[in-house]
């Protein structure tokens, strides 16, 4: 681990001020709409707009790349991200903020495409497993910290919008700043989702309702709180729960994975996501109470993600799986953009604790599927499945790439391990 900190601290400490930056703009937009007066109805535009731009950009930044390189789109993108979080405050309407928010989507996809790329070029095949780990963390532990900077200033004011953007100026600077060789992007054709869907019914469903589950928790968690009438360190509190969660869950079910039926795991999962989310709208007037199913919600969902992953590649040969990948961020892009929308419908239907209903019926739907499909197919012995690889719906199709070099060079290994205890034992 020292090694990649040592040979990628300066993108790391980065993507830190970025996920700063973008995790306080996530939250304060909720709260401002609450004070601007926006109905629930229009936040669920604006906030289903960052991901329609997200998925727009996902496909879109590669040929951008390839067109004028790396760096001049890292950095091009970069100075639109910091000049929309200042404009915000100053055209208050939201169909302006849901143009906002369609334009840095699309903009920090191409900037974690770009930053992803320089990360997996710094270090070796043997520490991508470490990077990625580790490129999580610091993921995660950015958007916790951004949620204290959101006392620091008035929602109502200028402050809060100007501090993210000074980050995000900021954390582009270490990143350009580097002794770092541009590196080769390649891109696969995605594969049809109708190959996709006979490879892995189970993947397609989970990739499409986890999208919806993170949309809301990234988008609409903080319009729930200003509806809920929750002060803003409350939603502060309330948010970083939810990510420090996943922060810490991560790893103990990525360990579990690797040792029993993947999809037992992901029906577990998502059936406890939904008995706390479920709990939550019934008590959400204990405090105390909202957060302790924050922390369970964010731990079960944010592991899904990488649960899921691991499960299709159970169920591909090598050679498919870069090529699965660009359906698998489609499908769960589509269910992003859905995501608030839904939400926003049913908040509107029936009050602010259609928040949780929605997370209730799409873990429950989740983890009844995979109950499902347990009765249709065998489950993948343990000893073939290959290893999990901590990753975050955030992801570009880079991300997602390393995740499945870290999984091949796993299953090699494992697969060479035992053709070595066959020799030995004839």
């Amino acid at each position: 681990m020292l090694q990649v900190i040592s040979a990628s601290w300066a993108l790391l400490f980065g993507i830190l001020l970025l996920m700063v930056g973008n995790g306080v703009q996530g939250t304060l937009l909720g709260i401002r709409g609450g004070i601007e007066g926006f109905s629930t109805f229009e936040m669920s535009i604006v906030m289903s707009a960052y991901f329609l731009g997200f998925l727009g950009g996902s496909r879109l930044a590669p040929e951008m790349i390839r067109r004028v390189g790396h760096i001049r789109v890292f950095a091009a993108l970069g100075s639109f991200v910091s000049a929309i979080l200042i404009l915000y405050p100053l055209f208050a309407h939201p169909v302006a903020w849901a143009f906002g928010r369609v334009l840095m989507g699309f903009c920090l996809s191409g900037v974690y495409v770009t930053a992803e790329s320089w990360l997996n070029n710094a270090v070796t095949n043997e520490r991508r497993g470490q990077a990625l780990s580790l490129y999580v963390i610091v993921q995660m532990a950015g958007v916790v910290a951004a949620q204290g900077l959101l006392l620091v200033g008035d929602p109502s004011g200028f402050v809060l919008f100007i501090i993210p953007s000074v980050l995000v100026s900021i954390s582009f600077a270490p990143i350009l700043l580097a002794v770092q060789p541009t590196p080769a992007y390649d891109t696969t054709k995605p594969m049809s989702l109708r190959k996709l869907w006979k490879v892995s019914q189970l993947g397609c469903v989970g990739f499409f309702l986890l999208g919806g589950v993170f949309s809301a928790l990234f988008g609409m968690a903080s319009v729930y709180g200003s509806e809920a009438g929750l002060s803003v360190g409350q939603i502060s509190g309330f948010i970083a729960t939810i990510y420090l969660g996943g922060m810490i869950m991560q790893y103990p079910i990525g360990w579990m994975s690797d040792r029993m039926d993947r999809r037992q795991l992901i029906m577990v999962l998502a059936a406890v996501g939904a008995v706390a989310a479920a709990l939550a709208m019934t008590m959400a007037e204990d405090f105390s109470t909202l957060l302790a199913a924050a922390f369970i919600i964010g731990g079960t969902a944010n592991p899904l993600y990488a649960l899921v992953l691991a499960y299709v590649n159970d169920h591909l040969e090598y050679e498919d799986m870069a090529a699965a990948s660009g359906g698998l961020i489609f499908i769960n892009g589509v269910g992003a953009i859905s995501g608030p929308l839904v939400t926003g419908w049913m908040m509107g239907a029936v009050g602010p604790q259609g928040f949780f209903l929605f997370l209730t019926v799409l873990s429950t739907t989740l983890a009844g599927y995979a109950a499902y499909r347990m009765t249709q197919s065998d489950a993948v012995p343990v000893d073939e499945t290959g290893s999990y690889a901590p990753i975050l719906p955030t992801a570009s199709p880079v991300a997602v790439g390393v995740a499945q070099e870290v999984f091949i060079e796993a299953a090699q290994e494992a697969e060479a391990e035992a053709d070595a205890e066959q020799e030995q034992a004839g």
